[in-house]
């Protein structure tokens, strides 16, 4: 696997209220914070570009809305802000894609020559998803680190629940499968980038 020296890691909302289960319900991946960790170690001491996105919850009872502790990201996020050798971004958001958020992630990579991008954070098949697939469509080489991502189970139409994990991997197989994104996994990035 080929990672540009100039490739961005995306960090998809990896927000505090993401830890507040009684709201969100069970998750797969507990090794993804460590895994999300280590990517952004190894971007930021090669000196690649990080790019760091918040959801800005316009809902009034969202434990993301802005003002609230879990909107704030996780703590050793925070910690990592900042660090790097390389280019750094912070984009906030409404919508589920970090494409449509402020600043405009789109300029910003084609400002820094940017064509390849890297994602991880939460959730699986909302955010982390949706932008893959915008980035996908909008010609860039994506890459989704499967195992630094996560998601909860959820509850969709005519009573139909799927737990995290069928989430997850459906999510990995329309993105690989459809051509959006090359679903891989956080130890294949980290020596192909290291």
């Amino acid at each position: 696997m080929d990672i540009a020296e100039n490739a961005a890691l995306v960090v998809v909302d990896v927000q505090k209220s993401f830890e507040e289960l009684g709201f969100w319900g069970e998750r797969n991946h507990p090794e993804a914070d460590d895994n999300i960790a280590a990517l952004i170690d190894v971007w930021q001491s090669t000196g690649r570009p990080v790019v760091f996105v918040r959801h800005d919850s316009v809902k009034p009872g969202s434990p993301l809305r802005t003002g609230y502790e879990g909107n704030d990201f996780k703590e050793y996020v925070e910690q990592r802000r900042g660090k790097g050798g390389g280019p750094e971004l912070l984009v906030t958001k409404t919508v589920n894609s970090a494409f449509l958020g402020a600043p405009d992630l789109g300029a910003w990579l084609r400002e820094q020559g940017i064509g390849q991008i890297v994602l991880a954070g939460i959730q699986t098949n909302m955010c982390v998803e949706t932008t893959a697939r915008m980035g996908g469509n909008l010609g860039y080489d994506v890459l989704v680190a499967f195992d630094a991502t996560y998601t909860f189970d959820l509850e969709g139409p005519f009573g139909w629940r799927q737990t995290a994990e069928e989430l997850a991997r459906a999510a990995a197989v329309s993105l690989h499968g459809g051509g959006f994104a090359r679903v891989v996994t956080t130890g294949d990035l980290v020596t192909a980038a290291g």
